[in-house]
């Protein structure tokens, strides 16, 4: 059992929540790049040096954006997701969370999925959060008889090392085709919805609706849910 928090320690949880919301918002007036701790700082009415306690750096700040938006994205796509449904309207419930979140949220998912950021490089704490889509719709896999309507070509000996390694990490019950074919489905989705969000289906497939419903049924063929 854990011990309760002293007032201390909710005060600094509750100004830490407020610096990353004010950071937020910031996001998208000014985004990523011209992200700032003083300006952050002076929005809160707090000298930079009392922030600079609570994030020692930009970098620290946008990680834990980073991990932030990655877990509210993972939340949602967790919560779409309806286990008494069949494998392939599960697999649509997750995809379709995951965009209604990206839509709702586009800054934060620009922050995770957009153009990379000049001089930052995400540490090691943003993978697990990264992962939680992906585990989501792997859940989905495992759960049902994978019937693939082309099996595809054959995994070069790199691919299926570099398959194989990630089964193990995830001690997924997977074969490597199996998992190639997720890790290709999962990239479609990430895919379409950033097509839709920066504005690449005007004039194409806008809205984006119906094609993304067509993706998300065909990325299920080619995974092997009927």
């Amino acid at each position: 059992m854990s011990a309760p928090r002293t007032a201390r320690d909710r005060a600094r949880a509750e100004l830490t929540q407020e610096i990353k919301n004010e950071a937020r918002r910031q996001l998208g007036e000014v985004g990523a790049n011209g992200l700032s701790l003083r300006a952050v700082a002076r929005e809160l009415g707090m000298v930079s040096s009392a922030l600079y306690r609570y994030f020692p750096s930009r970098d620290q700040l946008l990680t834990a954006l980073i991990i932030d938006a990655y877990n509210a994205l993972g939340e949602a796509a967790e919560a779409g997701d309806d286990p008494s449904q069949t494998p392939l309207r599960r697999w649509e419930l997750i995809w379709g969370a995951a965009r209604a979140w990206a839509l709702a949220h586009p800054h934060e998912y620009a922050l995770i999925y957009g153009s990379p950021i000049p001089g930052y490089q995400a540490p090691q704490d943003t993978v697990t959060p990264a992962a939680r889509v992906a585990l989501a719709l792997i859940q989905v896999v495992e759960s049902a008889p994978l019937h693939p309507v082309n099996e595809g070509p054959s995994l070069s000996a790199e691919l299926r090392e570099q398959a194989e390694a990630l089964r193990k990490a995830l001690g997924s019950k997977l074969t490597p085709d199996d998992l190639c074919r997720l890790l290709l489905s999962w990239t479609q989705l990430f895919g379409v919805i950033s097509f839709e969000l920066f504005g690449q289906y005007v004039g194409s497939a806008d809205p984006a609706d119906p094609f993304f419903a067509y993706t998300a049924q065909q990325t299920a063929r080619l995974i092997g849910l009927s």
